[in-house]
């Protein structure tokens, strides 16, 4: 059993929320436009980062991190990138990724809006954190925990990290 936590959006900013919410987490996943690679360092110092970089992260970052990454954790197959859309309106290329991919989770980032919505079609639950910094349009800051135990996806908390 392992609990990630995950966000998206930060933009250079960093908030030691960042900190509660992700003490206990065993990986967190950001979901690109990082910004600063102190954010990353920051998040390394509370558990093992997985990263992807976003459209607007810089060279230091693209050198870092993949546009998107498959991987598995706890049985779990996940998707990540930045730029994905979400189900019914996925991105250029996203739909054909996740049908070769067939993953269980899709995350991305991006639209600095939170959703969490099954795709029933592709049997996979897609989760946009929304944006954990205060650069965008959005209202409130948002971050996502959920546990990942033998193939399951479970205890998705929606976190609330206050006004932009």
């Amino acid at each position: 059993m392992k609990r990630i936590g995950i966000l998206s959006d930060t933009h250079s900013f960093w908030d030691d929320k960042y900190v509660q919410y992700f003490t206990g987490c065993d990986e967190i996943w950001h979901a690109g436009d990082i910004g600063a690679e102190d954010v990353i360092n920051r998040l390394e110092d509370i558990a093992p980062v997985r990263a992807v970089y976003g459209n607007c992260d810089g060279g230091m970052m693209r050198r870092r991190f993949k546009e998107q990454e498959c991987f598995e954790v706890e049985g779990v197959k996940v998707f990540m990138t930045h730029i994905g859309g979400y189900p019914g309106k996925y991105a250029p290329g996203i739909k054909t990724s996740l049908m070769r991919e067939k993953p269980q989770l899709m995350v991305c980032g991006h639209s600095h809006i939170l959703k969490v919505i099954p795709d029933r079609l592709l049997d996979l639950l897609h989760i946009n954190p929304g944006a954990a910094g205060k650069q965008g349009w959005q209202v409130v800051r948002t971050l996502v925990v959920i546990t990942l135990d033998a193939g399951t996806i479970k205890d998705c908390e929606v976190i609330e990290l206050g006004n932009r």
